[in-house]
């Protein structure tokens, strides 16, 4: 099954967007398989979004990113990393469609709410940056319904 790396930036901690966030990637039928909020350190945050070293937007990024906490999530699916991106929208709000999480709640093209790996191999990369194997889950929905409660 397809994994990819969701990423809500500080601009969405900020303003109380995570549970929106979050029902919208599971209303999709999507599987959360890890969840953690982090405050990235310079060096993890420039690890992450490396391959925009260089660029000239990166110093202003790489600062955005250190200004508050982030939710990171694993998320699961048959063609996942693709239509994840599809319920974020355009990195630029207004050429995002306004039913995106973009559309509907970012201010500019970096404070955009939302991050989403752009392709698998960038996923297993940004997976990796950001979580330890141990902390990722794998279940059957089948398994949930039959154990006991707590």
């Amino acid at each position: 099954m397809e994994r990819t790396l969701v990423l809500i930036k500080p601009d969405g901690v900020c303003k109380a967007l995570v549970g929106k966030v979050l029902q919208e990637i599971e209303g999709q039928g999507f599987k959360i398989v890890a969840l953690k909020m982090i405050r990235l350190e310079e060096k993890k945050a420039k690890e992450f979004y490396h391959p925009h070293k260089g660029k000239h937007f990166f110093p202003g990024l790489i600062k955005f990113m250190l200004a508050a906490p982030s939710i990171a999530l694993v998320v699961e699916g048959k063609g996942v990393v693709k239509k994840i991106r599809k319920i974020i929208g355009e990195r630029i709000p207004e050429e995002a469609a306004p039913e995106t999480i973009r559309g509907q709640y970012a201010s500019d093209g970096r404070r955009n709410i939302i991050h989403g790996s752009d392709s698998p191999i960038s996923a297993e990369r940004e997976i990796e940056c950001l979580f330890h194997p141990e902390e990722i889950y794998s279940y059957k929905k089948k398994d949930w319904l039959e154990s006991e409660p707590g």
